[in-house]
């Protein structure tokens, strides 16, 4: 579904990225892991075209999307829940999500399906709420649902547990392993929470000083080299 190849990118006189690689499959989750700084999320930025690159190609489903800007990777499939989650904070919790369905052809209807209420029910007693009065919580599950809605082929979630309640953790959680389960999306986790990623991901990438340093499958996510690059 998605292929990254031999990425680089510079921010001002300093090498972010350096000839970084990924693929994530259709019905996987890769998990991407590493320390603050290391450029885990400008690596994101990069995938989805809110950061040009340098050097390399992102192929997304086969083609290649390198050069063309968010929106329109976002209307072939592809979506992105940033680190800090980014609702809309004036918007109701219903315009928020039918904002994450304007990348959707315009002959299709602008419906908010019952599946997403079902993935995060807490949702659906706040549709008037401003997003801006939701928790902390509630405002990642709104983040990733307005994603959801455009019903992606990919979805990018950037440290979705990152300031969340334990029982909003277990909740994101269950939604990536069902969407995991359902076999027709493929999913990119950037994530510092260890437990977390190796609870949910088919395989893992480990980047450190913007270049990858580790990878493998789910089986070798406990091993110390893994650990090494991640302790503090």
């Amino acid at each position: 579904m998605l292929d990254v190849s031999t990425i680089d990118q510079f921010y001002g006189g300093s090498h972010t990225l350096r000839g970084v690689s990924l693929s994530v499959r259709q019905g996987e989750c890769l998990a991407l892991l590493g320390r603050n700084g290391v450029g885990k999320t400008t690596l994101l930025k990069c995938v989805m075209g809110v950061l040009p690159v340098a050097r390399g190609e992102v192929r997304f489903g086969g083609a290649d999307v390198t050069r063309l800007p968010p929106h329109q990777r976002a209307a072939r499939g592809m979506a992105y829940v940033p680190q800090g989650r980014d609702i809309f904070a004036r918007l109701t919790v219903e315009e928020n999500l039918l904002m994450g369905m304007s990348a959707r052809p315009a002959s299709q209807a602008r419906r908010i399906k019952e599946e997403v209420f079902e993935l995060f029910p807490v949702l659906k007693s706040m549709l008037g709420r401003r997003g801006g009065d939701l928790s902390g919580g509630q405002q990642q599950q709104l983040a990733i649902a307005r994603a959801l809605v455009a019903e992606p082929r990919l979805i990018i979630l950037d440290e979705p547990t990152e300031g969340i309640q334990p029982s909003i953790i277990k909740d994101i959680a269950r939604v990536i392993h069902m969407l995991r389960q359902r076999g027709d999306m493929a999913i990119l986790l950037c994530e510092q929470y260890f437990e977390f990623a190796r609870e949910l991901a088919d395989r893992f990438v480990v980047l450190s000083r913007g270049e990858v340093v580790a990878r493998g499958d789910r089986a070798a996510i406990d091993g110390e080299d893994v650990r090494r690059h991640l302790s503090v």
